[in-house]
This record gives C-alpha cells, sequence and structure tokens, in this order.
C-alpha cells in the first residue's frame, strides 16, 4: 500500500490521490486522469489495471477541487415521464454504467407527462450548469426552447430530436417493432384486432406501425377499437373494459406498452377468458414483469438498457471533445418475442 501524504488541490492529508493509483498500476498520473476523464483513448489492458487500483485504493476524485479548477459539475441529468415506470428505471441504469467509470454521476427528473413541468425541469437542469442532458420524453422535444447559453451542454434524446446544435439522438424502431407485433397477429388469423394506444401525441410511431400492418392485411380498424391509455396498469385496466362493452368484441389486443398490456390481462382474467384462445394481448417493451404474469406475455423488445448506454457513450465523446460534429441519430431494433398470450 502506497505511502499517503498530503496533497495540493484541495485534497486532504491521508486522501488517496491519482498519484497514488497512478504508483499502484504503474502507470502515469496522465493515464490515470486519460481512464477517469475518458478525454484519451487508453489501452483495454491499461484501463482495467488502473480500474484495479482505484477499486482496491479507494479512490475517490475529489469533485469540488475537479470543479473549481474544470468548471464542470460531472453530473448529468435525466429527463423521463415516469421513473415508475420499469423501461425508465432500466435505461437509467444504461446510462450510469456508461458514465460512471468517467466520474461521473447522474441526477434524475420525472415529469409525469406533463409539458409544464418537462419544460420547467429541463430549464431548471440547464440553469443548475450539467454537463450533459439525456431527454428522453422525445415526443415532446419540439416544444423545448432554448437561451444562448443553453446551445453548449450536450443533449441526447431518446425517441425524438431537439433542434440544438449538439444533440445526438438514440431512437428505438417503435414503427417497426409494432407494424411486426400487429402484422403477427393477422398472420396468426386473428381478424378484430384492437390497439390500446398511449396518451394523445405521445407513442405516435407505435400507432403508425399498427394502422400500417392493419392495412397492409386489409384489416379494417373501426375508431371503436382504438382505445387509449395513461401508459399504467390502470390505464390498460379500464381501456380493456371498455374493449370488452362492445357488441363485436375484439378477438386480439395490442398495447403500445407491457404495463397496459398487464392491466388488459387483469381484465381478461376477471372476466374468465382464456388467454389466448378467447382474446390475445400483445405489449411493447418486455419489461421483466412481462415474464411473470401467466400466461407470459408476448411482446416487443424495446432495448431500454442499449438506448441508456447509447445514450452515455455519445454524451460521454461529446463531453470529452472526442466528437464536435453534427448531430448523429443511432437508430436500435425492436425484435418480436413469442411467449404465450398469443
Amino acid at each position: 500500500m502506497p505511502r499517503r501524504e498530503p496533497t495540493r488541490n484541495g485534497d486532504s492529508p491521508g486522501r488517496v490521490t491519482i498519484a497514488h493509483v497512478a504508483d499502484r498500476a504503474g502507470v502515469s498520473p496522465t493515464t490515470v486522469s486519460h481512464v477517469l476523464s475518458g478525454k484519451r483513448v487508453v489501452n483495454a489492458t491499461t484501463r482495467d489495471v488502473v480500474l484495479d487500483a482505484i477499486r482496491e485504493l479507494g479512490y475517490r476524485p475529489n469533485h469540488v477541487a475537479r470543479n473549481l479548477r474544470t468548471r464542470q459539475s460531472h453530473m448529468i441529468a435525466v429527463v423521463v415521464p415516469d421513473i415508475t415506470n420499469p423501461f425508465y428505471a432500466v435505461l437509467t441504469r444504461g446510462l450510469a454504467d456508461a458514465v460512471d467509470a468517467a466520474g461521473y454521476g447522474s441526477y434524475v427528473c420525472s415529469t409525469d407527462g406533463q409539458r409544464d413541468r418537462e419544460r420547467k425541469f429541463f430549464q431548471d437542469v440547464m440553469d443548475r450548469g450539467v454537463d450533459g442532458i439525456v431527454f428522453a420524453s422525445g415526443e415532446t422535444a419540439s416544444e423545448v426552447t432554448f437561451g444562448p447559453a443553453d446551445y453548449t451542454t450536450p443533449i441526447i434524446c431518446i425517441g425524438g430530436h431537439l433542434d440544438h446544435p449538439l444533440c445526438d439522438a438514440v431512437t428505438p424502431d417503435d414503427e417497426a417493432g409494432s407494424r411486426a407485433a400487429a402484422s403477427f397477429l393477422a398472420a396468426r388469423g386473428y381478424e378484430r384486432i384492437a390497439m390500446i394506444q398511449g396518451p394523445q401525441r405521445y407513442g405516435s410511431q407505435r400507432t403508425a406501425g399498427f394502422r400500417a400492418a392493419m392495412q397492409a392485411a386489409k384489416h379494417k380498424v373501426p375508431t371503436e377499437l382504438m382505445a387509449r391509455g395513461d401508459w399504467t396498469r390502470k390505464g390498460g385496466y379500464d381501456a380493456m373494459r371498455g374493449l370488452m362493452t362492445l357488441d363485436r368484441r375484439p378477438d386480439a389486443v395490442f398495447c403500445a406498452n407491457d404495463l397496459m398490456a398487464i392491466g388488459a390481462l387483469d381484465v381478461a382474467h376477471e372476466l374468465g377468458l382464456d388467454v389466448p384462445t378467447d382474446v390475445a394481448i400483445m405489449g411493447f417493451d418486455d419489461v421483466d414483469a412481462a415474464t411473470i404474469v401467466t400466461p407470459q406475455l408476448t411482446t416487443v423488445r424495446n432495448p431500454a438498457y442499449e438506448a441508456g448506454s447509447t445514450a452515455g457513450d455519445l454524451l460521454m465523446s461529446r463531453m470529452s471533445g472526442r466528437y464536435t460534429g453534427a448531430g448523429r441519430t443511432v437508430v436500435l431494433p425492436c425484435p418480436l418475442v413469442v411467449r404465450g398470450t398469443v
């Protein structure tokens, strides 16, 4: 164990410093700094040795001193509609894993899908001087406005794009995923296929994919079969209740997310309907709960962890200066996951 000496730059006596980590790893302090900041490419083997030394010594960066020197907060804001939705919890975990090694922390703003609150949170995190923002309410992105000082903060938009010079986008292919799901239902012989959509102006790509598949299969979709929920289990329950009161019930229901699909499944069980013989139910997202319900939920996998980690990688490349070009868009596939409800 290296001897701990008094240090400069605000570090107190006894504090483990970059110099101690460098000594333990057998590299220069500059190399340790590069590993922590992500500003330079470091050989993978060397990087692992440095990270092992950091863990062994219990090194913790002196963020106060570093922030004063660099004028950086080393904090990232994540703006999501609903942190209780498992999709956003997994997305946030993917982001945290991507930026943690570089010494960045994150905090989450949950807007409950309220646009006024969303805009206020967005401006609040800008005012706090965070180093980057992940904005996961993509469909309202066009409503966000910026002041001149805001254009220096890199932003990653998930599911949309912002009119901002440093904005990159991570876009799950919602339309293709929904189209594949609805096409699967039609190919299985279901004839009266309904959809439980998200709230007005949300989830439009999933609705578009569903309609495209129905048109291709020459299925008519009357207005009465296009229900709406609020992304929650209760929202799906209430919408499914309405569908089940129709004179001609649907024989299949595609839900715009898994929580609503689980609510729809609750209704089917209450009414004594066999799933999938009496009614098929399909979701979107593939959250963990999809494998807990009975029967297990057929759904579309929305790659939440990959979306978060990809957002983190794009953000780090901007914040480190490794990338300074035009906005990039990464499209993530959303494959069908067949289980027991179809």
